[in-house]
């Protein structure tokens, strides 16, 4: 009687009495999740392969895992650097030049936050604090009429109150 591992159908008996091992093998190599993924590429190699007679099928099936092990940590490795290449090469960033706003830019913001600080100063709090709620931190306006103890109607009409007042100083701006 031949061998177990003197055949393809050696190789494909050995896996699955192994399966255990060599799956604890990758996850003690570091595949963690992958683990599983990485004993499914090799069993789909072995049985797609016609191999010749394997001396060690235990140690074949060992190296073929640690192999596949290492060919996705390369091929993530190496998506991983393409990606990284593409953003960089897409993002209008150039190396050695920072994206951070010029000092001009940030003047220039400080002053119209403060301008638009001005415009809502005679506008009632509640308007004002309604509109931050909705615009700066994004909260439904459902949820700020709960906060404030006012319907949603009352909050829409305190928006609207605040964007006239922001289009009219947009507006005073566009005219400079």
């Amino acid at each position: 009687m031949p061998d177990s591992g003197d055949s393809p159908d050696g190789l494909e008996a050995v896996f699955p009495a192994n399966r255990d091992k060599l799956l604890r093998f990758l996850v003690a190599r570091g595949a963690g999740e992958d683990a599983e993924d990485i004993l499914q590429e090799v069993w789909l190699r072995i049985s797609r392969v016609e191999a010749g007679p394997i001396a060690a099928p235990l140690a074949y099936l060992y190296r073929a895992a640690n192999a596949a092990m290492i060919d996705r940590y390369r091929s993530a490795k190496q998506a991983e650097q393409r990606d990284a290449a593409w953003v960089e090469g897409h993002s209008g960033v150039a190396i050695g030049v920072s994206d951070s706003p010029s000092a001009e830019r940030v003047v220039a913001g400080r002053q119209l936050a403060a301008r638009v600080e001005e415009a809502l100063a005679p506008l009632p709090p509640r308007a004002v604090a309604i509109f931050r709620r909705s615009r700066i931190d994004g909260i439904a306006q459902r949820v700020i009429a709960q906060e404030f103890g006012v319907s949603i109607s009352t909050v829409e009409s305190d928006l609207r109150q605040v964007y006239r007042v922001l289009i009219e100083l947009r507006e005073r701006l566009d005219e400079v």
